[in-house]
C-alpha cells in the first residue's frame, strides 16, 4: 500500500525535487506552499502531486491542513519539515520581527507539523521524519544569526525525538544541505556565486535532486535502522 508523504514548502526548489522524488518512490504526496500559487499550479499540472497552502508556522493552520491531507491522501506515514525563509541582517542591526519571522518558520514549524502527526506515527508503529537543515545551521553564516540558530535547533530538536521515538517504529533524520543550484543561489551575484562553487571541493553547487536522493532513500522502508543521523551534502565544503 502507498505511503503518505507530506513535504512542506514542497512546490519549489529543494523541496519540488523531494516531492517529484517521494512520488516517484510511490508514495502519495502532498506538498505544501505558503504564497506562490503559479509554481503550485505548476507541479500539481505536471506531475499530480496534490498541493495545499497553509502557513507552516500557523498550528491552528496546520492542524486544518492536514486533517484535510488524512481526508484526501490517508494518514500521514511520511513528514519532510522542508519549509524555510531567510531574513538577512547582521545581528546588531536585526530587528525582532525578522528574528522571530525566520524562527516560528524554520522552526516553530517542525513544533507543529510533527506534534500533529506524531502520535498517529506512534499508534500505527510507522513513521519517517526527515527535517531539512542547512550547511549555515552547522558552521553559522555572517547576516544569518537567524536563519542558524534556526537550522541548528532543528539537530538537536531531531535528535531528542529520534531517542523517544525509535520503540515506536519512527525514524528522525536530518539533511544539511549545501549550496544547491536553486533559484535563491541562481539570483547571486556572479562574482559571489564564483566564489561559492570556488569553495565547494566537488567543484559545483549541488542540485536539488542530489538532497531529494537522500530523502527518498530515508523515507523508504528499508531505512528503519538509520535514526538521529544527519546528513552533510555539501560537496566536501564543510566537514563537521
Amino acid at each position: 500500500m502507498a505511503r503518505t508523504a507530506v513535504v512542506t514548502g514542497g512546490t519549489r526548489g529543494l523541496g519540488r525535487a523531494i516531492s517529484l522524488a517521494l512520488r516517484d518512490s510511490g508514495c502519495k504526496v502532498a506538498a505544501t506552499y505558503h504564497s506562490n500559487a503559479a509554481a503550485a499550479r505548476e507541479i500539481q499540472e505536471a506531475s499530480g502531486i496534490a498541493v495545499y497552502q497553509w502557513d507552516v508556522a500557523d498550528f491552528d493552520a496546520c492542524a486544518d491542513g492536514l486533517a484535510q491531507v488524512t481526508q484526501q491522501l490517508g494518514p500521514v506515514d511520511i513528514l519532510v519539515n522542508n519549509a524555510g525563509i531567510t531574513a538577512d541582517a547582521t545581528f546588531h542591526k536585526m530587528s525582532k520581527e525578522q528574528w522571530w519571522h525566520v524562527m516560528r518558520t524554520n522552526l516553530g514549524s517542525l513544533f507543529n507539523m510533527t506534534r500533529l502527526v506524531i502520535e498517529g506515527m506512534r499508534e500505527r508503529r510507522f513513521g519517517r521524519i526527515v527535517n531539512i537543515s542547512s550547511i549555515n545551521g552547522r558552521k553559522g553564516q555572517i547576516g544569518q544569526s537567524n536563519y542558524a540558530a534556526a537550522k541548528a535547533g532543528i539537530l538537536g530538536f531531531s535528535k531528542a525525538l529520534a531517542l523517544e521515538n525509535a520503540k515506536h517504529g519512527i525514524t528522525v533524520n536530518v539533511i544539511a544541505p549545501g549550496y544547491c543550484d536553486t533559484a535563491m543561489v541562481a539570483a547571486l551575484r556572479p562574482k559571489v556565486l564564483d566564489a561559492i562553487v570556488a569553495g565547494i571541493p566537488v567543484g559545483r553547487l549541488g542540485t536539488p535532486e542530489d538532497i531529494a536522493r537522500v530523502v527518498a532513500f530515508l523515507a523508504d522502508d528499508a531505512a528503519g535502522f538509520i535514526t538521529g543521523a544527519t546528513f552533510d551534502i555539501n560537496g566536501g565544503q564543510y566537514l563537521a
